[in-house]
């Protein structure tokens, strides 16, 4: 009796807990102006909103330990945030991963894919005038000498996994 007493709490405290962290992740992003470059930078603009769809999009990183991982060193309540707000704002999805329902695979929405271009230029121009790593030059060179290709080889690699995720978040 005591053990399901406490059971029934503890499920009623992780529910709230649940809830709060929902709230939070939910709190409207306040646009500086309606210019349409400082609106999506309102919630994207950070370095590491950027970098995780970077990971999602061209390394196949889409783990919160392979986040982790990253050469960037991300913290994990930064980590936590962005993935929050990016999840919340549409532009990634949280499903559970087909080996480990312990774990979540984060996949791009369309929303979020449609963001390619702006990581492509964002790239081209570090290519031209920083000093950028042999990966980074690779990627340049294969969008500069085909871009749509390489537009549809990236679509069709995210849509493609997509199909074989299930969701597993019940508020979408």
């Amino acid at each position: 009796m005591v053990l399901a007493y406490c059971k029934h709490y503890l499920y009623l405290l992780l529910a709230i807990c649940k809830q709060y962290f929902y709230d939070q992740a939910m709190k409207k992003v306040k646009s500086r102006s309606k210019c349409p470059i400082s609106c999506l930078l309102d919630i994207i603009g950070d370095k590491w909103s950027l970098l995780i769809i970077r990971d999602i999009m061209f390394k196949n990183i889409n783990t919160y330990g392979s986040f982790l991982t990253s050469d960037e060193k991300i913290s994990t309540n930064i980590l936590a945030d962005r993935l929050a707000l990016l999840k919340t704002k549409g532009f990634i999805k949280a499903h559970s991963h087909p080996d480990n329902r312990l774990k979540i695979v984060y996949t791009l929405t369309q929303k979020g894919l449609d963001l390619m271009p702006i990581l492509m230029e964002i790239a081209l121009w570090s290519d031209k005038y920083l000093e950028i790593s042999d990966r980074g030059k690779e990627l340049a060179k294969t969008v500069r000498a085909d871009r749509e290709a390489f537009i549809k080889k990236i679509t069709d690699k995210h849509t493609v996994r997509n199909r074989k995720i299930p969701a597993t978040d019940s508020r979408k």
